[in-house]
């Protein structure tokens, strides 16, 4: 239910547009860290498993959803963020998200597994959203369409499940920018479609003070940190072999081994 009083984009078409591009970029980084942590093992797996959920669940879901919350206003009313629950959501975003990769990853792949990891992961992603929703401080109260939060509970689960398959499937630099491309736009659309079941009333009487921080101060410094992160994580890519050349290298290795071992027996 959308209200005359309440503007899911005030900020006009930059925050959604700057909302999809983190959701891309993210998602696009961690199928690029999924696609290594499948031709690894032990240590290294869980390096990129760990780069796979901070930069899928980090950037690409958590990162989007306060970047398109900047966007969002209330006539009447400042909004602010209680910190410690805004992080809560984060740490639930890349918790979640690390949970359905390793069950995906590790253990026989099979769509019952990657049906139970998607819809964990979905649901877990849904409660990120509405917790971090939940960490709004302003002079309105907010209520839900249920039938519209169980629409954005069921896009998050099959975005998540899809996401899911991609990390197991896509390869390539193309398949790969093409899928992230789609991640986000489901990303995207599970949260605003959780922003639509958001039912707000100001209130009548003006409000006491409003206590949290303010989105600026907030995400300034997060910005910078962020861009940080990123700029590493381009960089672990970028210098780690991909998929293909670590599976050339286990071949070449076999052969040598198979190659000494005919000259063994022959000696």
């Amino acid at each position: 239910m959308t209200m005359d009083h309440v503007h899911h984009f005030s900020a006009g078409a930059v925050t959604p547009a700057l909302s999809y591009l983190m959701s891309c970029l993210g998602c696009a980084l961690g199928l690029m860290s999924m696609q290594r942590a499948r031709a690894h093992s032990g240590w290294s797996r869980r390096g990129w498993l760990t780069l796979g959920a901070l930069s899928i669940g980090g950037t690409g879901i958590w990162v989007m959803h306060f970047v398109a919350m900047t966007g969002f206003a209330v006539d009447g009313t400042e909004i602010r963020y209680d910190l410690p629950r805004t992080i809560l959501s984060l740490l639930v975003a890349v918790g979640i998200v690390a949970i359905g990769l390793t069950a995906v990853v590790h253990g026989k792949a099979s769509w019952g597994r990657l049906i139970g990891a998607g819809a964990i992961t979905g649901i877990g992603v849904a409660s990120m959203h509405y917790l971090g929703i939940s960490a709004m401080r302003m002079g309105a109260t907010v209520d839900y369409n249920i039938a519209v939060v169980v629409l954005s509970v069921v896009i998050a689960v099959v975005a998540a499940t899809a996401a899911l398959w991609a990390t197991l499937n896509v390869r390539g630099i193309a398949a790969t920018a093409a899928a992230a491309l789609i991640m986000g736009i489901a990303v995207n659309g599970m949260h605003y479609t959780g922003m639509a079941a958001m039912i707000v009333s100001t209130l009548s009487e003006r409000p006491g003070a409003i206590t949290g921080v303010d989105a600026a101060a907030f995400f300034g410094p997060l910005a910078m940190v962020l861009g940080v992160l990123t700029a590493l994580s381009l960089l672990a890519v970028g210098i780690g072999s991909t998929e293909k050349e670590i599976e050339e290298d286990l071949w070449a290795e076999q052969q040598l081994r198979k190659l000494l071992g005919e000259r063994a027996d022959k000696n």
